[in-house]
């Protein structure tokens, strides 16, 4: 796989991997719909195979885990459980494209009410 680059609206931040992604998805819980104004699609890569450069600034929304965002365009980039060694970045923000497929829908069980989930993509609750 080539390498992956990616950016927020500002361009302040920018991150990249050279490892093959693992899980594209598209997250349909609460948290997400209301960072991203509807869903967040990433990916997942080992937090030692992902280059950050760039002010991040980390929330922890829940205890289970924290989410990097830009402090200045406030684009929502990462996900990382506090107990993984796995880090999400936004599909979104790649530059350019991916050469990745949805694997997976996960929390659809807290989706929105005004969308219908309209591909033979896995489900998950």
């Amino acid at each position: 796989m080539a390498v992956l680059k990616g950016s927020c609206a500002c361009r302040k931040i920018s991150f990249e991997t050279a490892a093959t992604p693992v899980g594209a998805s598209v997250c349909h819980c609460g948290q997400c719909r209301k960072m991203s104004g509807h869903t967040w699609s990433s990916a997942q890569v080992d937090i030692d195979d992902l280059t950050i450069s760039g002010p991040v600034k980390w929330v922890a929304l829940s205890p289970t885990a924290k989410r990097g965002i830009c402090p200045d365009c406030g684009a929502y980039l990462f996900w990382k459980a506090h107990n993984e060694n796995m880090i999400s970045f936004a599909l979104g923000a790649l530059d350019g494209p991916t050469g990745l497929t949805l694997t997976k829908h996960i929390f659809v069980a807290d989706k929105g009410d005004y969308y219908e989930i309209a591909d033979d993509v896995p489900q998950q609750k």
